[in-house]
């Protein structure tokens, strides 16, 4: 299974139909959210929305179901119940598990690609086991929904900076990802007004090796994908670093004064690739 969709995911309130089609055209994917967008009182509504736009026989959906997520509600619950039946009259086949804690709850997504939103402390704590789940496709973490169950009552420092429990969560789950062989997503960036702060914790999930990053408000999408997005000259250097490495012949080789061997390779490699996907 794979997972492409772009780097910015950006979330929508399931119950709001009415965003569904500017969200789309915002960002390289949708995430509609059923669970914490929606009050509990409507989430019914929610579900009735995203079947309402379904075409005839539920075959052409106003969302292009390889460019949408359905957040749907913990498992065990019974909105997650509710969910699940729902989502079997559309088309939609990429679901974002919230909260999710352990490798079993993904056996009733049999069905489904699934995001696994390692957004507690358990599922922080299990994260390598949730990914090694043959149906999850990329693991996300959360931090407000961590610290609350923590007990604690801020992710980020004054200074906007996250607190050192809310990084090693980011690591944890960025390392279980990589090393199962899935996608990892960034959390979102609360602070809406605050662009450049977005785009240096967008440029620190490039450079740690997340995929891609979720959104919150449209303005986010754009400064995301331009994190994401290689300059000319980031390009041009990759391309003659691995033209030099070619020439060179040999595992380890001297280039502008440095040291280059196979990881920095590989760095260049994914420039390039980052490059293509932008193109």
């Amino acid at each position: 299974m794979s997972f492409v969709m772009g780097p910015a995911l950006l979330f929508c309130p399931a119950d709001r139909p009415e965003r569904y089609q500017k969200a789309a055209e915002r960002a390289d994917a949708v995430i509609l959210d059923l669970e914490d967008a929606v009050a509990p009182a409507d989430k019914q509504r929610a579900r009735g929305a995203i079947l309402a736009q379904l075409g005839a026989g539920a075959d052409v959906p106003e969302l292009n179901p390889s460019r949408t997520i359905i957040r749907i509600n913990p498992a065990g619950t019974e909105e997650f119940e509710k969910d699940l039946h729902c989502l079997a009259h559309t088309p939609y086949r990429t679901v974002m598990l919230a909260k999710a804690e352990s490798a079993a709850q993904l056996e009733a997504l049999q069905d489904y690609h699934v995001v696994a939103l390692c957004e507690t402390a358990l599922g922080v704590l299990n994260a390598p086991a949730i990914a090694a789940a043959p149906n999850v496709v990329a693991l996300m973490w959360g931090a407000e929904d961590l610290l609350a169950s923590l007990g604690g009552i801020s992710s980020r420092k004054d200074d906007g900076g996250y607190r050192a429990v809310a990084l090693h969560a980011r690591s944890a789950v960025l390392l279980a990802a990589r090393a199962l062989g899935k996608e990892a997503v960034d959390a979102v960036y609360v602070n809406i007004p605050d662009l450049e702060g977005l785009a240096v914790e967008a440029a620190d999930a490039v450079a740690s090796g997340f995929s891609s990053k979720a959104c919150i408000h449209p303005t986010q999408a754009n400064v995301v994908r331009g994190a994401y997005a290689p300059s000319e000259a980031d390009v041009a250097a990759a391309t003659n670093l691995l033209q030099a490495a070619a020439t060179a012949g040999s595992g380890v080789f001297q280039y502008n004064g440095k040291m280059i061997d196979g990881p920095i390779l590989k760095h260049a490699e994914a420039t390039i690739r980052r490059a293509g996907a932008h193109a």
